[in-house]
C-alpha cells in the first residue's frame, strides 16, 4: 500500500502543529477516513444487495459506531462481549457472531445479543443448535474449503494444515445428519488476510466444488472477511461480479463481514522519541510507544509498520532502529530512514493504526494506556477515554 495513501487524511495539514497539544503515546482516530470506507462499503451493497456487516475483532471503538451505522448493515462478533457489544452501540442492527467454541455458561445470555449464530463445527451445533432455533436464531456452520490463498502467513491462514477452523467436506459427510442439516440457515467461510477479489474467486470455486450440492438449500453465505475493500487498488467490479454470481446461482443472500476495510487508513499512532542510543554501529530511537503493548501485530504477523516522513527502504543516511520503552529485548518496530538525524523530543506518526491495535493492546511492564482521540473534519481534536494507573492495577486483581 502505496504512504500516499496511508497519510491521504494528513495532507494538507502542519502535522507537528497539528499534533503537538496532544499527550503522547496516543491514537488519532481519523473521522473523514472512516466515513470514506463507510461510503465504498455501501456502495457495494447498494450495488449488489449483499449485506456487509463491521468484524468488530479489528476495529471496536464503539464511539465511531454512530458514524459507520448508516454504511452497515450490522456488526460480526467473536463471542459474548462482542456481541453485546454490538447490540448495545449499533441498536437495530445485525449482530453476526462465530466463536472456534461456546461455552454453556455463556450461551443463553448470548442469545439475548446475537441473531445470527455460527458454530465451528458440528460436534458444536449438535450441542446448541436446536436452542438457537428455537430462539428464533439464524443458524450457520462455518466451512473450511482447504483452499489456501496466502503466503508467510501461516498463522493468519484458516486452511492451513490441521487448521481447527471450519468443517472440512470430510468431516461434514462423517457427522452430518438430515436431522442437523434441518437446522442450518447459512454456511460461512473465511479465509483471506487483507486480500483482493482475485483471491475470493479461487476460494468461490472451492466452496462450490465442495459444498455445491448443499448451498442451493441455504438462506444465507457469509463470506467473511480478509478482503481489503476500501484500499485503493482493490478490484471492486471483480468482488461485485463474485457477489451477483453467487446470490444468483445459490438463490441466497451474501454477507460480508470486513474488518480492516471499514477502518483501513483511518487512523494513527502519534509517539514521541524519549532517547537516542547506539551500539554496533546501530543507532536506536526510544519511543514512549511499544510494539509488545501498543501494536502487537508488528511483531505476531510481523511487519513494518508505515511510518509518516519515516522509509523502511530509504538510503543508510539517519539510519534508526525504532523501538519501546519496555524490557523486552524484541520490543521493536523496525528500521527507518529520515530526512534528518532524530533527537529526544521528537514526534512520530505511525500509519494504519485504527486496526489490531487498541482492541488488542496491553499492559505490559506496566505501560500505560495511550488514550484515543477523534479527529473531526475540521481537524479539531475530542479526547475520548482518560486510562491511567487504574487501568492497569484493574486488570489484576480486585477492584477499588
Amino acid at each position: 500500500m502505496e504512504k500516499k495513501e496511508v497519510f491521504r487524511g494528513l495532507a494538507g495539514r502542519n502535522v507537528p502543529e497539528c499534533f503537538a497539544a496532544l499527550r503522547t503515546p496516543c491514537w488519532v482516530i481519523d473521522e473523514e477516513r472512516l466515513e470514506e470506507n463507510g461510503r465504498i462499503l455501501a456502495s457495494v451493497a447498494e450495488r449488489t444487495g449483499c449485506r456487509i456487516l463491521l468484524a468488530q475483532k479489528a476495529f471496536a471503538n464503539y464511539d465511531f459506531y454512530p458514524l459507520l451505522a448508516p454504511y452497515l448493515a450490522g456488526t460480526e462478533a467473536s463471542g459474548l462481549y462482542e456481541a453485546r457489544l454490538g447490540a448495545e452501540e449499533m441498536p437495530g442492527k445485525e449482530v453476526h457472531v462465530f466463536c472456534a467454541a461456546y461455552r454453556e455458561d455463556e450461551f443463553a445470555e448470548l442469545l439475548r445479543y446475537a441473531d445470527h449464530i455460527v458454530f465451528n463445527s458440528v460436534n458444536q451445533l449438535r450441542q446448541f443448535g436446536k436452542a438457537a432455533k428455537e430462539a428464533g436464531k439464524s443458524v450457520g456452520l462455518r466451512i473450511n474449503p482447504e483452499c489456501s490463498t496466502q503466503e508467510g502467513h501461516a498463522i493468519y491462514d484458516p486452511c492451513a494444515p490441521g487448521s481447527r477452523l471450519g468443517v472440512t467436506r470430510e468431516a461434514w459427510n462423517r457427522e452430518m445428519t438430515d436431522e442437523l442439516l434441518c437446522v442450518l440457515d447459512g454456511l460461512h467461510f473465511h479465509t483471506l488476510c487483507e486480500q483482493d477479489a482475485d483471491a475470493l474467486e479461487i476460494t468461490l470455486e472451492a466452496v462450490e466444488k465442495g459444498f455445491g450440492d448443499v448451498l442451493p438449500r441455504m438462506k444465507w453465505l457469509n463470506m467473511g472477511g480478509g478482503h481489503h475493500i476500501t484500499r485503493e487498488d482493490y478490484d471492486l467490479p471483480r468482488l461485485e461480479r463474485l457477489i451477483r454470481r453467487a446470490q444468483e446461482q445459490w438463490k441466497l443472500q451474501v454477507y460480508l463481514e470486513p474488518g480492516e476495510a471499514v477502518a483501513l487508513n483511518a487512523g494513527y499512532l502519534v509517539t514521541t522519541v524519549l532517547d537516542v542510543t547506539e551500539n554496533a554501529g546501530i543507532r536506536t530511537a526510544v519511543l514512549d510507544a511499544s510494539a509488545a503493548c501498543h501494536m502487537p501485530d508488528v511483531i505476531e504477523m510481523p511487519y513494518t509498520p508505515p511510518l509518516l516522513n519515516g522509509t523502511a527502504e530509504g538510503p543508510e543516511t539517519n539510519r534508526y532502529r525504532l523501538a519501546g520503552p519496555t524490557c523486552l529485548a524484541g520490543d521493536v518496530i523496525g528500521d527507518y530512514s529520515f530526512p534528518a538525524e532524530l533527537k529526544p523530543g521528537d514526534r512520530l506518526v505511525f500509519g494504519d493504526m485504527a486496526i489490531y491495535t487498541t482492541c488488542k493492546n496491553n499492559t505490559f511492564n506496566g505501560m500505560p494506556l495511550p488514550d484515543i482521540y477523534a479527529m473531526g473534519r475540521d481537524g479539531k481534536f475530542t479526547r475520548l477515554t482518560d486510562f491511567g494507573y487504574a487501568d492497569f492495577k484493574g486488570r489484576l486483581g480486585r477492584n477499588g
